[in-house]
């Protein structure tokens, strides 16, 4: 009888929890859909919230059968409004249903699959390639190689782009006037250090820019997990992946987050983009003069002032704002301002393209910032070869080339005297 009666509490308890999973679910397919009023397909949805369309198609019926979303849903079509006060169809206002384009699809790479239903074999390349050692002396014969024919291969031109348009924005930014830390740090990651003379002046904003899956998130947890193993209190802000998630990274690194939480000197905490966009209107007020109190941009742990932060992602935060430029340049001022007030080292990521044709959502990322270290990820072929550059640090000399990096099952192994690329042009 005990035993029936415990089953039952356990099932209600697993309901319980799977329907309020469903419900913040809900919840974040209408905040994006309250965000941007002129409709969205479910396309658009999986691609701001990084939630599957599947789950996306539950979460909408979840949302029309609790009366708080009237949505006319097809594969093909879909337009979605919330719902206003009145229930009669008749005299809700009209839609229109904006048909999904073929240009607004992404095409399904050519081998995927192959030709009768094989699967293709560049899974099994890619674990070989994983395996495979950085050739760095064959890299640079070959680049010297075509140097001197008067050719650069596709790729090295895709590299001297990105550098060159990062350059560019670099040049042409102002530098905000402020005092620099005589205090410095370091990453924890030898071969970074190794590029910045005396180290990162404490107090300071790096950007850290590049393409995805360049090794951007890897590097930041490992800069945090060397300080928070020292005692240094470090916070990780996610805007987009999961704190299980990232934990789960680091562990598959073979670092112990569990043990720095419950010392109280790591915090991972994720937190909504759209909830920053309903507090903006607010920072607005107080920028023009008419709040008198004081609103932060984020509201930190109870009790817990970091020393070191790290912000995934700026792009995640940007895309909340979509429309409301403005808006957005103010909060990202009040949030470097938050940073420096706090005395925090901060991080901050930024997506780009592989080869980007600009550095930052607004240009005013780069102002405000101290520093910038980019991260490459070329391919050649089956594999990808990765490089870092410390591009621009205010407060301190530093080295200024491309070095060869690796991702290992260590973490990001940087190689400060194995220059690639030495011989293309740069700019800035």
């Amino acid at each position: 009888m005990a035993g029936k009666k415990a089953g039952k509490k356990a099932g209600k308890k697993a309901g319980k929890k799977k329907r309020e999973s469903e419900d913040k679910t809900s919840i974040r397919v209408l905040d994006v859909l309250q965000s941007n009023p002129s409709g969205l397909s479910s396309l658009d949805i999986s691609k701001r919230t990084g939630i599957p369309s599947s789950v996306i198609m539950k979460a909408l019926k979840e949302l029309k059968k609790k009366n708080k979303l009237k949505a006319k849903i097809t594969k093909g079509k879909m337009v979605f409004f919330p719902k206003k006060a009145t229930t009669n169809p008749e005299s809700a206002p009209a839609v229109k249903v904006t048909e999904i384009k073929e240009t607004h699809l992404k095409k399904a790479p050519a081998n995927n699959g192959g030709k009768n239903g094989k699967k293709s074999n560049n899974s099994n390349n890619s674990k070989k390639s994983k395996k495979s050692k950085f050739d760095v002396s064959a890299l640079r014969k070959k680049i010297f190689s075509e140097l001197r024919s008067g050719g650069v291969a596709d790729e090295l031109e895709d590299l001297e782009k990105q550098r060159a348009a990062i350059g560019q924005v670099l040049k042409g930014a102002k530098t905000r006037d402020r005092k620099i830390s005589k205090e410095y740090v370091q990453t924890g990651i030898e071969g970074i250090d190794a590029l910045i003379e005396n180290g990162i002046p404490r107090g300071t904003t790096l950007l850290i820019a590049g393409g995805a899956g360049s090794g951007k998130t890897i590097a930041c947890l490992q800069i945090l997990n060397f300080h928070a193993k020292h005692g240094e209190k470090c916070l990780y802000m996610s805007f987009e992946e999961s704190d299980t998630k990232l934990k789960q990274h680091m562990e598959d690194f073979g670092w112990d987050p569990e043990a720095l939480i419950k010392k109280g000197t790591l915090k991972i905490q994720r937190f909504n983009p759209f909830d920053i966009t309903r507090s903006v209107d607010a920072l607005l007020m107080k920028a023009k003069g008419e709040l008198l109190i004081d609103v932060d941009p984020v509201i930190l742990p109870k009790g817990f002032r970091p020393e070191f932060v790290v912000v995934d992602s700026l792009t995640a935060i940007a895309s909340a704002f979509t429309g409301k430029e403005e808006s957005y340049r103010v909060y990202i001022e009040q949030l470097f301002r938050f940073f420096e007030n706090i005395g925090a080292t901060a991080f901050l990521i930024t997506e780009t393209e592989q080869v980007p044709t600009i550095f930052s959502t607004t240009g005013v990322e780069e102002f405000l910032a101290d520093g910038v270290i980019v991260f490459y990820s070329i391919k050649r072929g089956n594999v990808r070869e990765y490089a870092l550059e410390v591009l621009k640090l205010r407060g301190t000399k530093h080295h200024k080339k491309i070095v060869a990096m690796q991702i290992t099952d260590n973490g990001v192994l940087v190689y400060p005297e194995q220059e690639v690329f030495s011989n293309i042009g740069t700019t800035g």
